[in-house]
């Protein structure tokens, strides 16, 4: 862990700046990314901003994955442009992007026996060196209680199952507290409880000012929480905007190649997305 900290260890960064609720965090533009050969994306414009949960959906290989990965400055731009807090991301040194988005892949594997404290912890290690590095306890407790972890505290991460895995793997990501969170796929692994948990947490987050990019294949979870979705297709982003009004039959149906019918909620009006299975 010391090593891990010293890495940040260095004086010369810029801290973040708190975005104002509305303004873009991250956007993209014009994004062409291609992986052996082939291209994943194409013509991708997409801006999150401060205060909102942005779902990336659409079928497998749509590059949903690839569009996350682009954003938090993983994955090369094959041409157009990436910004995070108002600069392209190749102009900020690795421990000031580490301050400013917290990464969540959609596996989390670790060669060596941390305790889950000690996995959370690494979330802390940008802000080692600077004057919030004295936040590392509070903000270490307040991710383990969020995602209901504090009990696993002294477990071996190796010894925990699938979903407790993937909930300490999200604690880390709290507990880094940048502004931008950029989440794979975040509930693959889980039970309907901790789908739902996991979906508040992101929209706490949203309220408290971040601006949150999720990957979901639920398309229910997506129409309840987000306040916009994008809809991948072929690499391109078919369509983009608040779930009840982009999600309809025709588009999904076509998308997925999956006849589905939309209607809303009887209570809550959220659209309600299932399968046609007369068709």
């Amino acid at each position: 862990m010391r090593s891990l900290r010293n890495l940040f260890a260095t004086h010369s960064r810029q801290l973040p700046v708190r975005v104002p609720s509305g303004g873009p965090v991250a956007e993209v533009r014009g994004l062409r990314v291609r992986l052996g050969g082939r291209q994943v994306l194409d013509s991708i414009d997409l801006t999150a901003h401060a205060g909102e949960v942005v779902a990336l959906v659409g079928p497998n290989g749509a590059g949903k994955s690839t569009l996350l990965a682009a954003l938090a400055a993983d994955l090369p731009a094959e041409s157009g442009s990436v910004r995070i807090d108002g600069r392209p991301v190749t102009d900020w040194s690795a421990p000031e992007l580490a301050l400013r988005r917290a990464v969540l892949p959609q596996s989390a594997a670790l060669a060596f026996p941390f305790s889950v404290e000690d996995v959370v912890r690494m979330g802390r290690a940008p802000w080692a060196g600077t004057d919030r590095a004295d936040e590392d306890d509070p903000a270490v407790a307040a991710a383990m209680a969020a995602t209901e972890v504090t009990q696993f505290a002294g477990r071996p991460f190796s010894a925990l199952s699938g979903g407790e895995r993937a909930r300490v793997a999200l604690a880390r990501v709290l507990a880094q507290r940048a502004p931008l969170l950029l989440l794979d796929e975040p509930t693959a692994a889980l039970d309907l409880r901790h789908q739902e948990l996991v979906l508040r947490i992101c929209r706490e987050r949203a309220a408290a000012g971040d601006a949150v990019v999720v990957v979901l294949h639920d398309l229910g979870l997506a129409a309840a929480y987000a306040d916009r979705a994008a809809v991948l297709h072929e690499g391109r982003i078919a369509v983009a905007g608040p779930p009840a009004e982009v999600f309809s039959g025709e588009l999904l149906g076509r998308v997925y190649r999956q006849p589905v019918e939309v209607f809303p909620h009887p209570r809550t009006g959220v659209p309600l997305v299932v399968p046609d299975r007369t068709a």
